[in-house]
């Protein structure tokens, strides 16, 4: 009787076989979906699909990611072969479902109660640039990221911001899981200075299979740091092609040389699962867009020390080209990637998932010279004329997920459990400790940082059939940290007692410490740990056909901070088929890093010229509690208020306006320098300034995002364009709160350059726009963005007195300085070879702009800096060009 049933089975089926295409040609990894029977496979390398059904009649639906689905009616008849095909054409982005922001089943931009912007595979891949933060900084308006200069870490790992607040309050997922935050806290002036951000760099572009970008406070839903939002990024599925990517660029001056190469490939698992692996190679060299040096070297008698220059070849010694002596641009980097995606299917109602990753990266930078006539600096018997100190960093980037997804009595379930590690090693080249004289190693291991964090989750969820459709979730995360301050070696660190004569004939103490990053001391190592456990409940009604609310409620427990309430409402009004509104009321929260509270250091920073020991000293220290009776750092707290308007016009024109609101209370900020007062109680640490976290200021974010999508045809080709824009405005409200030693220094505590940093050192608006033709085996692609105004707050020139002369003017001026509105063209040409090869040639910033020059002599540092390093639009490497070729095997 089983064999009559098999031979029945297998004589009443019938076969379903086509090609699923675009304008180009196939569409490998397309999904072909029986629809309502569960039925589905992918299409292969050459958009092949094949379907084995049993007799009926069927619709059958091709779809593909940034594509309109495209359905057909068929019947299918006892040992019949149909040929079905199917010829898709690209869709808008606002019709994609996504899960981000929702418990329930995915939706669109139009069905949401929030703001998400969807980036496609094809958007990334399309992208002229090959690290992640860049091509979200050039496609997402409201996101920021640039490369830093001479900023010791950071010159590694870019601090990335959204809605123009700080890169630690934005909260990145991976699959819709937590990732883990860097381990460098970001101390020297840059933007996010004193944050803890995500690095988006150590996620190979080549993996991603699409990016979700949350605009709006989201932490009742996803937990602490989503006050700006969230950042989902999909990792790949497909299983039917191998997709190999290379690429190699250089800037018009002939530096910075790109050279990037991926492959990424699939394996089907059984039936229904599937493994998909990425493996990534970067390697970025150094751009320097120093300008020549002025200053002295040898003795401050110019006239003495320009025939020391001429008789000892100075410029010729340095390692760089004409005059300079510093390397300012990009720093160099070499990244190697791997990563993976797996699900297996364990049972008809559940599935097995892990996906992880590793990235490894080693970067080089420069700091400031130390030049011969800086004898507490500079051994002259090892570097007679004196040396570019340099910074290597060896960064490594693991995590893992596993966990089981499945329904069990009509509940949606999903366990799973995390762990995410970075580590950051500083090696210190090229120097000296000058208080060990002549017995000082050049090369120093200087230390390092080390976070893990380990994340369990349980989420649920169902759907009723109350009203027009109830969907109830409810879940619960354990979270614990661990962030390790790792000591150098002891030369790196000690103070050898050496001293020298000063031109005065004054015997003086040399600087402690290797030159350019003192190593990090045996008391400032340190192990901490935390733990956080929270839970939440969330609800979604579809009160009619057209109207939809949200409600959210989290409870978040540390074992350090206690424990926060926090809630969110919001709603969606389709006002028809293609318009909805929507608008959101919300409060949120974001714990301290563990970072913000126990790191504790001493660097090197430069003022006004100057070399300056500053210590950052943490909360628990001697210095934070007694000189400056600091008291523990408490978490942020926020509130937001979003409205919004989304639809489509004729198919043709779809929109997106959000306006936001977003107060945050007791933001953790770092410092200023504090030293005037307090040289006897630094003097034991050997700094001449220092630096400590604090709940210094509150902030008001104000915003708009607006995008316009057109799609159309222009004789026989296709145009597509996009224009997205963001003005944002941060201000901070009312007075800095100080602690009690300060009370009537609150500009010392916090001054103006520092408040400058929260509130304009990024651009106050970003408008892009990226156009498209697609004709034939040929693709024209113009981008452009406009970066609003930054401004650069000198902390004493408030006060008119405090004015310096302008060696480019010959007049006393501040050192204030607004950098203009720049607008940045990147162009690109691609050429499918066929349906397995495309190439592409193309230039960023193809009209070389730079931002403005610095106008104030004393900001240039003796002529080193043309470009300001304080505050950034968009870097300073000018023009480059590359090549692309890409494979489909």
């Amino acid at each position: 009787m089983t064999l009559l049933c098999s031979v029945h089975s297998v004589t009443s089926q019938g076969i379903v076989k086509g090609k699923v295409s675009d304008q180009f040609g196939s569409l490998p990894g397309a999904k072909v979906v029986l629809e309502g029977f569960g039925i589905s496979t992918t299409t292969d390398v050459h958009g092949d699909y094949i379907l084995k059904v049993n007799n009926g009649n069927y619709t059958l639906v091709a779809g593909f990611i940034m594509y309109n689905p495209v359905s057909k009616e068929i019947q299918v008849q006892s040992g019949d072969t149909l040929q079905v095909d199917f010829v898709l054409t690209t869709g808008f982005s606002m019709d994609q479902p996504t899960t981000l922001g929702s418990r329930a089943k995915p939706s669109s931009l139009l069905k949401t109660t929030v703001p998400v912007d969807v980036i496609s595979a094809q958007g990334v891949s399309n992208s002229s640039q090959i690290e992640l933060s860049h091509i979200l900084h050039y496609l997402i308006p409201s996101f920021h990221s640039t490369y830093q200069t001479i900023s010791d870490g950071t010159d590694h790992i870019d601090p990335a911001t959204l809605r123009g607040l700080g890169p630690d309050q934005v909260l990145v997922l991976v699959n819709g899981k937590r990732r883990h935050n860097s381990s460098l806290l970001n101390v020297n002036g840059t933007i996010g200075k004193g944050t803890v951000g995500t690095d988006f760099n150590a996620i190979p572009i080549a993996s991603i299979e699409r990016i979700e970008i949350l605009r709006d406070g989201a932490t009742s839903q996803y937990g602490s740091d989503a006050i700006a939002g969230v950042i989902n990024i999909v990792l790949k599925k497909q299983t039917d092609v191998i997709d190999v990517d290379n690429r190699i660029g250089v800037t018009t001056d002939g530096d910075g040389v790109n050279t990037y190469s991926s492959v990424n490939f699939g394996l089907k698992v059984g039936e229904k699962g599937y493994i998909n692996v990425t493996a990534e190679y970067r390697d970025r060299k150094a751009t320097n867009r120093a300008g020549n040096y002025t200053g002295t070297v040898y003795t401050d008698d110019r006239e003495e020390d320009q025939d020391l220059i001429i008789k000892n070849n100075f410029f010729g010694e340095t390692g760089y080209t004409d005059k300079r002596v510093m390397e300012i641009g990009n720093a160099a980097t070499q990244n190697l990637a791997v990563s993976f995606n797996g699900e297996i299917e364990m049972s008809e109602k559940a599935n097995f998932y892990l996906l992880g990753g590793r990235n490894y990266r080693e970067g080089k930078s420069a700091g400031f010279y130390r030049f011969p006539k800086e004898q507490e600096k500079v051994v002259s018997e090892l570097f007679p004329n004196g040396f570019s100190p340099q910074i290597l960093t060896d960064i490594q980037d693991d995590f893992v997920i596993a966990g089981i997804r499945g329904t069990k009595n009509n509940w949606n379930l999903d366990f799973s459990h995390g762990i995410g590690i970075n580590g950051l090693d500083y090696t210190v080249n090229n120097s000296n400790n000058a208080s060990l004289g002549i017995a000082s190693p050049r090369t120093f291991y200087a230390g390092g940082f080390k976070y893990r964090q380990s994340t369990t989750n349980l989420d649920l969820s169902r759907s009723f059939d109350w009203l027009k459709g109830v969907n109830v979730a409810f879940g619960a995360e354990l979270r614990v940290e661990n962030y390790q301050i790792i000591a150098g070696e002891e030369a790196s660190y000690i103070d050898g007692g050496e001293t020298y004569i000063d031109t005065s004939g004054v015997e003086r103490k040399r600087i402690a410490g290797a030159q350019v990053f003192p190593g990090i001391h045996p008391d400032n190592e340190l192990n901490r740990f935390r733990t956080n456990s929270s839970g939440y409940i969330d609800l979604e009604a579809n009160v009619s056909e057209k109207l939809l609310l949200k409600g959210a409620v989290r409870y978040n427990s540390y074992n350090d901070f206690g424990g926060h309430t926090i809630w969110k409402l919001s709603g969606r009004y389709r006002i028809n088929k293609f318009t909805s509104v929507r608008t959101g009321l919300s409060t949120g929260f974001r714990a301290p890093s563990l970072h913000q509270v126990f790191f504790q250091n001493i660097s090197t920073q430069f003022v006004n010229g100057q070399s300056i020991q500053v210590g950052t000293f943490n909360n628990e220290s001697a210095v934070t509690q007694e000189a400056f009776q600091t008291g523990p750092l408490k978490p942020e707290a926020s509130n937001h208020f979003s409205a919004g308007i989304s639809g489509k016009l004729n198919n043709k024109l779809a929109y997106s306006f959000d306006y936001y609101l977003i107060n945050i209370e007791d933001r953790i900020v770092l410092s200023s320098r504090l030293s005037e007062g307090y040289e006897d109680i630094l003097a034991p640490f050997q700094v001449g300034a220092a630096q400590f976290f604090t709940n210094a200021i509150d902030s008001r974010t104000t915003g708009l995002d607006a995008s316009l999508v057109y799609k159309t045809s222009i004789g026989e080709g296709d145009v597509n364009a996009v224009l997205g824009a963001n003005l944002t405005r941060t201000k901070v409200r009312g007075r800095i709160q100080a602690p009690p030693s300060l009370i009537g220094m609150e500009e010392g505590l916090f001054n103006r350059e520092e408040v400058a940093r929260i509130e304009s050192s990024q651009p106050n608006y970003k408008i892009t726009s990226v156009m498209s033709y697609e004709l034939g085996k040929y693709r024209f692609q113009l981008m452009n963005t406009l970066f609003g105004k930054v401004t650069y707050l000198h902390p004493e020139d408030g006060d008119p007195d405090n004015w310096v002369l302008n060696e480019f003017t010959g007049n006393v001026e501040s050192r204030d300085q607004t950098f203009a509105p720049k607008l940045v063209t990147d162009a690109a040409i691609t050429y499918h070879i066929n349906s397995q090869i495309r190439c592409m040639i193309g230039g960023n910033n193809i009209f070389d702009v730079y931002p403005d020059r610095n106008k104030h002599s004393v900001n240039s540092n003796d002529g080193n800096f043309i470009y300001s390093r304080r505050v950034q639009q968009f870097g300073v490497n000018g023009a480059n060009y590359y090549f692309r070729l890409l494979l489909r095997l």
